[in-house]
């Protein structure tokens, strides 16, 4: 059984019976159906689809919002930022998918003419994850879908309701019958359908074993696939920094989606000349936040999605600690309904530790003060994750190297790190492989063929 539970409470929302074999085989036939169509209709037809399920968002933004914040969590002014932005992404992709898709002429001389052009590859199975229910699957969905793609998702299993609304927008939106379709089906049979020779590609956002799982499945396939993995991002604050401006940014960066965030700044790498200060504002400002109902707009800090992962987290600080860190702040959950854990910041972190190596999927900071600004390189590098940093300096330079020496996808220079439908969003080493948003995302599930015309003129 699929459940649904308010992470504020432990209310069980709605339960769902995973379909069956048979049901999966038909959604299958229905989506090759559909990608066989769908390819056919002109990128102005498709714009016109994506612009419709953006003006729906718009109008039911406070729907959608108040259905994710009580299926995870979020704060609602947060989700409803999330709905907003699904909507801007949409019309990105509807105002951009005829240049991004229009071919390519590489030679067009008296005697041959050589065009490349990009042409969707079929059905693209999208695993997604729950902490951002609409937004992550509107990243995949809106270029996929634009590029003339039909899309399967299997959503995270705790958002359910999600997953059925996004499902319904596209139906609404005017899409044809099985262009998007949501599959309410055990994690276990994913492998499966990765298999089946109607899937042609795969897009996996989530944890580094679920990333493994999927990449060999689809190895095996030969079929294509993007992974935007974990992360441990890094925070660095030079001697150069406004460190009040930082230590700010710090309280968001950490505790954005409740902490429930790949690109949520983890680490931070304080310059000992100005890591007493910052210290003291950051601490200040995460003390400040206010734990409680999500629904309610002064609350700063809302749950955990689901009671195992607070388990999980505070099972990772209990180690990190039992090796040597320092809590400064938080470190215990309370004993009240909901899956709510404190803000907390650990120092004195040993690299071998829990919050040194791993992602810590809450409202968790590892501080780490270090001599230079070299020191915080080679520490934030020393990571397996690679997704993207951020980077505090007021020296121009300074920043401009730092930015350039950094392992990852992203780096955001005196800003807090956020994903933007017109630049290429993933990682490297364990965050994953490929590209989201902007034409890059668009052109990882189509298929870039070469066409020469020779002595036809």
């Amino acid at each position: 059984m699929i459940a649904s539970l308010n992470p504020s409470t432990g209310e069980t929302l709605a339960t769902f019976a995973p379909l069956s074999n048979v049901e999966v085989d038909a959604r299958l036939v229905l989506a090759q159906q559909a990608a066989a169509e769908w390819r056919r209709t002109s990128v102005a037809e498709r714009a016109w689809v994506l612009r419709q399920a953006a003006a729906l968002l718009d109008e039911e933004q406070e729907v959608h919002a108040r259905l994710m914040t009580t299926e995870m969590g979020k704060l609602i002014r947060a989700a409803r930022e999330e709905v907003a932005k699904c909507a801007l992404a949409l019309r990105y992709y509807a105002d951009h998918a005829a240049s991004f898709t229009a071919p390519d002429v590489v030679l067009d001389e008296a005697t041959q003419r050589g065009e490349v052009h990009y042409q969707p590859l079929g059905v693209v199975l999208a695993v997604m994850p729950w902490n951002f229910p609409f937004w992550q699957v509107m990243r995949f969905a809106a270029p996929a879908l634009a590029a003339g793609n039909v899309g399967l998702l299997k959503h995270a299993s705790n958002v359910p309701q999600c997953a059925l609304a996004l499902e319904s927008l596209w139906e609404r939106a005017g899409a044809p019958h099985g262009v998007f379709q949501t599959l309410l089906i055990e994690a276990s049979r994913v492998e499966a359908l990765i298999g089946d020779p109607r899937v042609a590609a795969v897009t996996l956002t989530g944890s580094e074993g679920a990333g493994r799982s999927v990449a060999a499945a689809a190895g095996r396939a030969i079929k294509k696939t993007v992974l935007e993995l974990g992360g441990s991002d890094p925070f660095i604050v030079t001697a150069n920094a406004d460190v009040t401006a930082a230590a700010r940014a710090a309280v968001t960066a950490r505790t954005i989606n409740n902490g429930q965030s790949c690109i949520a700044a983890k680490r931070f790498f304080c310059v000992n000349a100005i890591a007493d200060e910052f210290m003291a504002r950051f601490i200040e400002g995460m003390r400040e936040l206010k734990p409680g109902d999500p629904m309610d707009g002064n609350t700063t800090l809302g749950p955990l999605a689901t009671k195992s992962m607070r388990e999980d987290l505070h099972a990772q600080v209990q180690l990190t600690v039992a090796r040597g860190a320092s809590c400064s702040l938080g470190g215990a959950p309370g004993d009240g309904p909901g899956y709510f854990y404190p803000a907390t910041i650990l120092e004195n972190v040993p690299n071998d530790s829990p919050a040194a190596t791993d992602e810590l999927f809450g409202p968790v900071a590892a501080v780490f003060r270090v001599p230079d600004v070299d020191a915080a390189l080679n520490a934030a590098n020393a990571s397996k994750f690679g997704l993207a940093a951020s980077v505090w300096s007021r020296d121009a330079e300074e920043a401009g190297r730092c930015a350039l020496a950094l392992d990852c996808g992203t780096v955001f220079v005196n800003g807090v790190v956020a994903s933007d439908p017109r630049f290429p969003f993933g990682g490297v080493k364990a965050s994953g492989y490929g590209r989201e948003l902007g034409p890059w995302g668009l052109r990882e599930f189509v298929n870039v063929k070469t066409i020469r015309y020779l002595g036809t003129g």
